[in-house]
């Protein structure tokens, strides 16, 4: 195959690959990139300088240069008819058994996952898309131990996440410069489906991950704006969700919404992406530190501000609101604990249709009809809850900013953040990247929040034990040690050794590293 003038594929292509990446799919990649590089990389400069700001003591507040947007009025665009229900959206990697499993669930909507639940390999990259193409078609079909997995005749609504703009796709390159690998994964779903989308009556949606400011999501939408342009669609045919899940996003919301109208479909509330980056962006504050992850629920009060000040935003602008995920999941073989779990799940989903969301994230097939059970109990009939105001809630700068719970902190809270850690880490570097760890569902975001609380707790003040001791680096070597010979004696598979070391070198060394997924990318194929 000959590629783009100035492209260069730094991996292999074997021959089924070149379904995706055919030399028209690979020119509008390359003219995206060459239209917006640069100012993606201006916006990851400024998060930098943003975040040497917050270190050295600054605190965010609502912007005064966009209070014209928040104070006039204004609604995003007509959500399409295929996106209006989505009470239960189920969420995970873009593996053929997953992406029929959850195409068949019984969710309203599924979210394929290029991003936090996939390991970013070439081969996962690339398979992912030819996974989707099929299911898009509904020719999606497996056969595994001996079992037929194929798409029954309803299924549910798809929307795809590339990866955030912190992420590159290493193995393709551009005079000479690796590419968004958000962009390649967007630009090759849809160059490839937008059209039969569309002919099915739904159309190319999206979720994107990971921004910090209106500028992020102002990017997003003149590349909405080119590609729909390059592929002859109207404006306003892609729809995306943006996840809330960055402190500094919560201060945004409403001008994220206006710079997305023509293209929203709303605001998801992501809400362990959301604690780690609490984590990251205030590590140096030695009055912040919170405590045990189990803690840290979305009863919290910096948590709970943020969810009803993303609802109350959304419907004040006419778009949906999402609920997070809760990371539980059903136990098999244990009765009495898969009766706790979806009671944690139950009460997570009713909260959240109570307060007015629109819908809830779910990660197992076994949960959605459970969900959906939640949300039909509130909604009956109706597909949404956009109607539902909620004009009594306030909530200030200081509210979203206060840090709560900051006790306890335990050995079993710090073994767990250590545990999780390597077997997390561990499985992403063999190439899966959603993993069921002591029943519940693990992804890059989990395991950010364990990664960073043992950073935090060793340098905050307030990093001590329940018992009294100061959490230190020594302690956490001591305890990796442990809980590594824990993990593989179990048997699980993964690359743990690897693990441990990354571990241990990024909760202990001085620098704290933006995300773990940027130096663990350089390790995989």
């Amino acid at each position: 195959m000959t590629f783009p003038k100035g492209m260069q594929i730094l991996a292999a292509v074997p021959s089924e690959f070149t379904q995706i990446l055919t030399t028209e799919a690979l020119e509008l990649l390359v003219k995206l990139h060459r239209n917006f590089e640069a100012r993606r990389q201006g916006l990851l400069a400024l998060r930098k300088q943003r975040a040497q700001r917050l270190d050295a003591g600054e605190r965010p507040d609502f912007l005064p240069e966009t209070k014209f947007i928040r104070d006039s009025e204004w609604k995003i665009n007509t959500i399409p008819a295929a996106l209006q229900c989505r009470r239960v959206e189920i969420t995970g990697p873009v593996e053929a058994k997953m992406i029929i499993n959850a195409l068949n669930s019984g969710a309203d909507s599924y979210m394929a996952d290029f991003e936090d639940s996939n390991s970013p390999s070439w081969s996962n990259q690339i398979q992912g898309q030819l996974n989707l193409r099929a299911a898009v078609r509904r020719s999606l079909t497996l056969e595994q131990k001996g079992k037929t997995y194929k798409l029954n005749e309803k299924i549910a609504t798809l929307q795809v996440r590339p990866r955030g703009w912190h992420l590159d796709e290493k193995h393709v390159l551009v005079d000479g410069q690796r590419i968004s690998g958000g962009l390649f994964d967007f630009a090759l779903f849809m160059f490839h489906n937008a059209k039969e989308q569309i002919a099915q009556g739904a159309g190319p949606y999206f979720y994107l991950p990971k921004l910090e400011s209106h500028l992020e999501a102002r990017l997003w939408n003149d590349i909405f704006v080119m590609t729909q342009e390059e592929l002859g669609f109207a404006r306003g045919t892609i729809k995306a969700t943006v996840l809330i899940e960055t402190i500094l996003a919560a201060f945004e919301m409403e001008e994220m919404l206006y710079e997305l109208r023509e293209h929203s479909a709303g605001l998801n509330a992501g809400r362990w992406d959301y604690i780690f980056s609490c984590i990251k962006k205030f590590k140096l504050d030695k009055n912040f530190c919170l405590a045990d992850r189990a803690k840290v629920t979305m009863t919290a009060p910096f948590m709970r501000s943020y969810a009803l000040l993303l609802l109350k935003t959304c419907h004040k602008r006419a778009a949906p609101a999402i609920g997070g995920m809760s990371a539980l999941i059903p136990i098999k073989n244990d009765p009495e604990k898969n009766a706790i779990a979806m009671a944690g799940i139950i009460a997570d989903k009713r909260r959240d249709a109570t307060d007015g969301y629109d819908g809830g994230w779910v990660a197992h097939p076994g949960l959605v009809e459970a969900c959906m059970k939640e949300f039909v109990g509130v909604l009956g009939e109706k597909p949404n809850q956009l109607t539902k105001q909620k004009p009594e809630v306030t909530v200030s700068a200081a509210d979203l900013l206060n840090f709560q719970p900051e006790t306890p902190i335990t050995e079993a809270g710090l073994r767990m953040n250590i545990n999780v850690g390597i077997h997390y880490l561990g499985a992403w570097l063999a190439g899966n990247g959603c993993v069921p760890i002591h029943n519940l569902m693990e992804d890059a975001a989990t395991a950010e929040i364990s990664r960073s609380q043992v950073w935090q707790w060793i340098r905050s003040p307030k990093g001590i034990l329940e018992d009294g001791r100061k959490v230190t680096a020594d302690l956490v070597q001591n305890l990796v040690s442990e809980e590594l010979a824990k993990i593989k004696a179990k048997g699980f598979e993964g690359k743990f050794d690897r693990a441990a070391e990354i571990f241990i070198k990024m909760s202990t060394q001085e620098a704290f590293e933006e995300f773990l997924t940027l130096p663990l990318y350089e390790d995989i194929e």
